[in-house]
């Protein structure tokens, strides 16, 4: 895969017999009001650049969700820290907190948020693969934390 290809998304169904790579997302396709669980997907970019990172995420879930208006992410995952991307000719919106809580918010309208748990780019794959099924399995209460902590992808 190169920068310029799309990473692969899958939804949560489609992942028992297909190896994840870096820069995968995961998903669990629930959109109505009383989703339920933390995380609605989980992705595993590839570096820390989110310049190359994340225009094939957004390409990937405009497709499943339609378009994507703003990304919340943790500035302290991140390399550089732009406040907007172009992305297929739309501008996404960018904003940023410190929190270092290893999450992604998507958001397509004003009500309408998407959770991601962000794994680290330098996790295993046996690791990210695990914390990615653990973070959308239905009713997940789990907090990224303890996810990267529970699948070894943080001490």
């Amino acid at each position: 895969m190169t920068a310029d290809t799309p990473a692969p998304l899958l939804l949560l169904s489609d992942t028992s017999d297909q190896p994840v790579v870096p820069g995968a997302a995961v998903l669990r396709m629930e959109t109505t009001s009383s989703r339920v669980g933390l995380f609605d997907g989980a992705w595993w970019p590839r570096t820390r650049d989110l310049k190359t990172q994340l225009p094939g995420l957004i390409t990937a879930l405009t497709a499943r969700l339609g378009p994507v208006a703003r990304v919340g992410l943790d500035a302290s995952a991140w390399d550089d820290a732009p406040g907007h991307l172009v992305i297929d000719d739309r501008m996404v919106r960018v904003d940023w907190s410190a929190v270092d809580d290893d999450t992604m918010i998507i958001t397509r309208g004003p009500r309408d948020h998407f959770s991601f748990l962000v794994i680290p780019p330098e996790a295993p794959a046996s690791a990210a693969r695990a914390a990615m099924i653990m973070a959308v399995q239905d009713g997940n209460c789990t907090s990224a934390e303890q996810i990267l902590t529970d699948t070894g992808i943080r001490p």
